[in-house]
């Protein structure tokens, strides 16, 4: 059985967690094992973590472009926890992207350490890309750019259907929520799915069971929010009101589905 060909496009603190993942349950015993503890669903169809492979990996920041994908996931702004480094990615390095609105100018205001550093070399082209896609044989795209990111992420939108790579989006950008662009994947044949991925035990799936559990209490809910906050780059991020709009309009219907 071959394994399942990714290609990732930011190299943060999700990819960082993402990588190390792969790699920690590549080397469990087995699925029944205390080891692979965190999964919701240790197999999926005959697929387990560790039959994930990336192959290719896109980013921006000047401390990781150009660098083995290994390094990169540790490199600083990341600082997602650190739960397995023993393992190697010398076959991918981390390939310069294309910036576009990926990086939100109130960040530049902040240290180098706590912020993207944007990498001193031209913006990748769609063909760029393609080429990239072609040439690792990268079946499945995960997109893990800053929240905002709308043009960014239809440029990747589009290499994908330019080549018959899967896009999983995992940001509140609407892809496959949009009725246009999931018609263009629709028609090519193409799956994709999105829009945003939920932290294993986040504030919204505990808002979400939290919502649930008073309607089955039979109480009423005048009125809920949730609040973000957070020490990394996506908290640092978000700080532009303007970034979040699609973001506040995923975490709404995700709680507002369970009243």
């Amino acid at each position: 059985m071959e394994n399942i060909r990714v290609a990732i496009v930011g190299v943060g603190n999700c990819a960082s967690s993402l990588v190390q993942g792969i790699h920690y349950y590549r080397h469990a015993p087995d699925e029944q094992s205390a080891s692979c503890v965190g999964l919701l669903h240790p197999k999926i169809h005959s697929y387990a973590a560790g039959d994930i492979e990336i192959v290719a990996a896109i980013g921006v920041d000047a401390r990781k472009v150009g660098t083995p994908l290994h390094q990169a996931v540790f490199a600083p702004p990341n600082n997602t926890k650190v739960f397995y480094d023993a393992f190697r990615c010398d076959d991918v390095t981390v390939a310069m992207g294309n910036v576009l609105d990926g990086v939100a100018e109130h960040m530049l205001a902040y240290p180098e350490h706590r912020r993207f550093l944007p990498a001193d070399c031209p913006d990748a082209s769609m063909d760029d890309v393609v080429k990239l896609f072609r040439e690792t044989g990268a079946e499945i795209l995960m997109n893990y750019l800053p929240v905002g990111s709308q043009r960014a992420t239809e440029f990747y939108a589009e290499c994908c259907l330019a080549t018959g790579v899967s896009l999983i989006n995992c940001i509140p950008v609407f892809i496959v929520s949009d009725p246009a662009w999931a018609k263009r994947f629709t028609d090519a044949g193409i799956p994709c799915a999105g829009d945003d991925i939920k932290a294993q035990v986040g504030a919204t799936i505990v808002h979400r069971v939290l919502a649930r559990l008073f309607a089955e209490r039979g109480a009423k809910i005048d009125a809920t929010y949730q609040l973000n906050t957070g020490g990394n780059t996506d908290f640092l991020n978000m700080l532009s009101q303007s970034r979040l709009e699609s973001k506040r309009i995923s975490k709404t219907d995700a709680v507002q589905s369970q009243l």
